[in-house]
């Protein structure tokens, strides 16, 4: 069945005991307001301002070193995973609706539902 899916997310996932200053410096840094400084009440993610057409930029508390990766959005979770092992990703681990996968060059990155909408002019279909 055919499926949609798009770059949702640019995550910054930051090794820190509290986000709250990491937060203020990307959002200096990129010009970007602040959109929600603690988005589920527990310290682990904020948003920063973006529009309808551009990514979300997420930070996110983590216990890994910190990095950046990236979020596909798609209406179809399953679809679009095994579509990413036949061009090699791998799965990593399946987190609540949401698959890490791991690209052929090392690279972490997540499927996860779709996360605004409408779709927009940017989506890809894929059959």
């Amino acid at each position: 069945m055919a499926h949609r899916s798009r770059l949702s997310t640019f995550v910054l996932d930051c090794h820190v005991e509290d986000l709250a200053p990491h937060v203020e410096f990307w959002s200096q840094a990129l010009g970007k307001p602040v959109a929600a400084a603690d988005e589920d009440g527990d310290g682990r993610y904020a948003r920063l301002s973006t529009d309808s057409d551009e990514p979300v930029l997420l930070l996110q508390k983590v216990d890994h070193g910190s990095r950046i990766h990236l979020d596909i959005e798609t209406d179809d979770v399953e679809a679009e995973a095994g579509r990413l092992e036949r061009l090699g990703a791998k799965r990593v681990r399946k987190v609540h609706t949401w698959w890490v996968m791991e690209a052929p060059s090392g690279h972490r990155f997540c499927v996860v539902r779709q996360q605004r909408e409408p779709f927009g002019p940017h989506v890809n279909r894929w059959e």
